[in-house]
């Protein structure tokens, strides 16, 4: 059993931006820059590409990146994580997704020191939100946290909002995520989203539904998830500066 594991769900199938983790990046796919960040972090035997698509297996082979088969049938990334949890065993499970081509390592990193001091908490990551125009964005996941930085509530809408409806401070998220192996074992007992899930269409809402606490970490904002082909531009020009 490993303490940790770093874990990429890479899925070929996107609604909105098929095949994005194959897609070149200015001479790498985006799945193997987020398979190099991963393994500034941690050791290369202990991260892994979790994926239900053949092409990805085997573009991952061709550039010695491990890789495990999944179903064709989970809900969502971290539903994919629960089942390899099910093919190998690990204390913490740590969730970097397939498409933040920019992650830093030293963020997955505090991520980890983060799950070593609270083991029995999810962690994720989160980072302020600089425009307005990023707070109205349905795309980026907006994040409430109390005093103590545990998660109350994360939408796609625009919260918290004033009263005159004018942005003035919020956090996003950041997607790295510390999963205990209880905790993942209790997500994935069910077979369906719990009912915010569903609406909001945020995988990480289903913990605090089913009562696991949340405990949010401040990372770097300069990551950039890619969602739709536009956010691509936005990578490239990082890239290229």
């Amino acid at each position: 059993m490993y303490d940790y594991l770093i874990v990429i769900p890479a899925r070929y199938d996107s609604t909105r931006f098929p095949g994005k983790p194959l897609v070149d990046i200015c001479g790498k796919s985006m799945i193997q820059r987020v398979w190099e960040k991963c393994v500034e972090a941690l050791n290369a035997e202990q991260v892994i590409i979790a994926t239900d698509d053949d092409r990805i297996i085997k573009h991952c082979q061709e550039k010695k990146m491990n890789t495990v088969l999944t179903s064709k049938n989970c809900l969502t990334g971290t539903d994919r994580i629960h089942e390899v949890s099910n093919k190998i065993k690990s204390q913490i499970y740590i969730n970097v997704q397939g498409d933040e081509p920019l992650i830093l390592a030293e963020d997955i990193q505090k991520i980890i020191k983060q799950s070593k001091a609270n083991p029995s908490s999810v962690i994720n990551g989160m980072a302020n939100i600089k425009s307005s125009t990023d707070h109205q964005n349905p795309n980026i996941p907006k994040v409430v946290v109390d005093k103590k930085n545990n998660l109350l509530f994360m939408s796609r809408g625009a919260i918290p909002i004033s009263k005159n409806l004018e942005f003035i401070s919020a956090k996003k998220q950041v997607c790295i995520y510390a999963f205990p192996y209880e905790a993942l074992n209790i997500y994935g007992s069910i077979n369906k989203k719990t009912p915010l899930e569903q609406i909001e269409d945020i995988e990480i809402l289903r913990f605090l539904e089913m009562g696991i606490n949340v405990k949010m970490v401040e990372l770097s904002d300069s990551s950039i998830a890619v969602d739709v082909p536009e956010d691509l531009k936005k990578v490239i020009s990082v890239i290229n500066d």
